[in-house]
Order: C-alpha cells, then structure tokens, then sequence
C-alpha cells in the first residue's frame, strides 16, 4: 500500500510486481485511505471492529 500511495504508480503495476490480485491491493489500498481519514464511504478497521463486537452481543 505504501508503494503505491508514495510512488503514484498504478496498482495494477504494484500488484502485478507482487504477485497479488489487484482487487485485493485496491481494497487495502481504500482501507487504508479511510483509517487515515481520506475517505468517507466506507468504515475504518476500528468501526468494523466495533461493528463486530455489537453483532456478536446483538440476538437476532
């Protein structure tokens, strides 16, 4: 993630070089975005956690 949030190359170019799937680097890519504050349409790794802990403490 950092390699392509430093570098501005595409992440398709990263992922390729790392031999990962690049869906998968452009979600880590916009996770990352939005626990730095970057984003707005999707929850931070802290949210989804509390998300988590609320479902488990939820009946349905």
């Amino acid at each position: 993630m950092r390699e392509v949030r430093t570098t501005g190359r595409p992440i398709a170019h990263v992922a390729k070089d790392l031999g990962i799937h690049k869906e998968a680097l452009r979600g880590w890519v916009r996770q990352a975005e939005a626990d730095h504050g970057e984003r707005d349409d999707g929850l931070t790794t802290a949210e989804c956690g509390e998300l988590k802990q609320l479902r488990k403490r939820t009946p349905s």
